[in-house]
């Protein structure tokens, strides 16, 4: 590499391999996501912790829950503040305030000597990881291409089971450890993915979405020409500029306070509500469909208590389960713009009602007193587990994180994902905190719930969501500005995976417009400069 590329703007990186380093720093935020929710379960279970804090014995149970579900009530805070700060100090400055603060709480939570400094430390980690995970999607969304777009923001949650995983592979070989080591090195470790966020994120670009909304139009072209790798006056990255220009005057010009929103007074053409909706109702469906009972805080405990299993091979049979929701998550990543959002969500609650009813016969049998073979019951029962992880993997992972930031229109977006994310967290918090109640208290007829819940996602995802795979983020205002029906699984433009034609046609105009406005402005400039030259030749010497 020359000196001088080291003096460009993103050190002269464009295209691909501009794309590439912004997935890396979305990816990495989303990796220490998913390390920093999977790292607590092997902790609430080592009995240096639990003596430091004072924790043992199951009198504990209700304190030892509110701690581990008190970090989603500081996601959702953090949330909250994405939602007031995003649009007006951009993408990467909201990443970087969130990693920032992540930073302070995982070194917290490492020193921790108490139980009212554990709950600071998840508070303070969980308003970090709340301002992150309602960003980073949507800086990925509006700095990718559409082909695309889906595959890399499943990537990043394929990504956050990677960090999932290898805190539960890190919780496994530290119980062998023990003491306090055995719990504070893994959530030390948390600021190696701090480290490399404020290594990345400075110098990367930020959305040219974001930047034409707040009239940085000069600086938000370059940008675009620079992902397309394009020059500036490519007719396609000019036909690009203008449409989200479009949008954005349109959306302005309709554009409604959260006072009217809340009492449901909307102007025709923008859909917001609706979109909000079902942009946060993804996010609903993710959590009650049952993924925090039994993932990332509570699988080791799932299964010592329903399944009476030590702890050491609780934790074995949790990494290993783990590398299976790996799998399945990168599995869904090249699929995603293939099958579509509607379908990958439908087969995944699927499987996951299946597997919740059979996990709910199993153990009823386990539990009943007289049963010769409840031991093999409760043993079997495992596998059902491990095979939810891949279904909850190949859809309701990473598509509840995806569809807020395409749903929503370019002025919604960053409120429409905090919005969508305060939901995940609240209602991960309700989860988080029954579930060691519900197991203890309920036994086998707790996972009755989940089998009730995913029954009923299933309709509600069929009728009324609609694709987004294969659509540009003004194709969607578009799409709305038309007024669609809100039951629409009959309407074949809602519900296709293709890119609809009409579309299609609108975006071929739109770039032959700026090919012919182009020819105009060129034809224009050399009759002028022929102008001049004829004027020069013709002056007196």
């Amino acid at each position: 590499m020359s000196t001088s590329r080291w003096h460009q703007p993103y050190f002269g990186l464009k295209g691909k391999w501009l794309t590439f380093w912004i997935t890396l720093a979305c990816a990495t935020d989303m990796t220490l996501f998913g390390y920093d929710q999977g790292v607590f379960s092997g902790v609430v279970i080592s009995e240096d912790y639990l003596d430091v804090h004072k924790l043992n014995g199951p009198e504990n149970t209700s304190i030892l829950s509110i701690i581990t579900s008190i970090y989603t009530i500081g996601c959702f805070f953090g949330a909250i503040t994405a939602f007031y700060i995003g649009e007006n100090i951009g993408r990467k400055k909201t990443v970087l305030v969130g990693t920032g603060i992540m930073t302070i709480g995982a070194i917290l939570q490492a020193s921790s000597f108490s139980v009212p400094h554990m709950i600071v430390a998840r508070i303070v980690t969980g308003i970090g990881n709340g301002i992150n995970t309602a960003t980073a999607p949507v800086w990925q969304t509006e700095t990718s291409k559409v082909h695309n777009r889906g595959k890399l923001v499943m990537l990043e949650m394929g990504l956050n089971i990677f960090g999932f995983s290898l805190s539960n592979w890190v919780n496994y070989g530290m119980s062998f450890v023990g003491g306090p080591l055995g719990w504070r090195f893994p959530l030390a470790l948390q600021l190696v993915f701090c480290i490399v966020l404020f290594s990345t994120i400075p110098w990367l670009p930020e959305s040219p979405r974001w930047l034409l909304a707040h009239d940085r139009e000069t600086e938000a072209h370059s940008i675009l020409a620079d992902l397309e790798d394009k020059p500036l006056d490519d007719p396609y990255v000019i036909a690009e500029r203008d449409e989200i220009v479009y949008s954005i005057e349109y959306e302005r010009e309709n554009a409604i306070n959260w006072g009217d929103l809340l009492r449901g007074r909307t102007k025709a053409g923008t859909k917001t509500i609706r979109r909000l909706v079902l942009g946060s109702g993804t996010q609903a469906m993710q959590q009650f469909g049952g993924i925090n009972a039994i993932m990332s805080y509570y699988l080791p405990t799932v299964l010592i208590e329903s399944v009476k299993l030590d702890s050491s091979m609780a934790r074995l049979i949790a990494a290993c389960a783990s590398v299976a929701y790996l799998v399945a998550s990168l599995i869904a990543a090249p699929l995603v713009e293939k099958v579509g959002r509607r379908v990958m969500m439908m087969v995944s609650t699927v499987i996951q009602l299946f597997c919740f009813l059979l996990v709910t016969i199993l153990l009823s049998f386990a539990e009943k007193p007289d049963f010769l073979h409840k031991v093999e019951m409760a043993k079997a029962s495992v596998v059902w587990f491990v095979i939810y992880y891949m279904g909850f993997g190949l859809g309701m992972l990473g598509i509840p994180w995806l569809y807020p930031t395409e749903i929503n229109s370019l002025p919604m977006r960053t409120k429409g994902a905090a919005v969508a994310t305060m939901t995940n967290w609240i209602t991960n918090f309700i989860v988080v905190e029954v579930t060691p109640i519900g197991i203890q208290k309920l036994g086998w007829k707790f996972y009755i719930i989940w089998t009730i819940t995913n029954t009923l996602f299933l309709p509600i995802i069929w009728l009324f969501y609609p694709e987004t795979a294969n659509r540009t983020l003004e194709d969607l205002d578009a799409f709305y500005r038309d007024n669609p029906p809100l039951i629409l699984h009959k309407d074949r433009d809602s519900t296709q995976v293709r890119r609809p034609e009409r579309f299609i046609q609108a975006q071929g105009r739109d770039i032959e417009e700026a090919a012919e406005n182009l020819r105009r402005r060129g034809s224009i400039l050399v009759h002028d400069v022929s102008d001049e030259g004829e004027k020069s030749l013709n002056s007196p010497k």
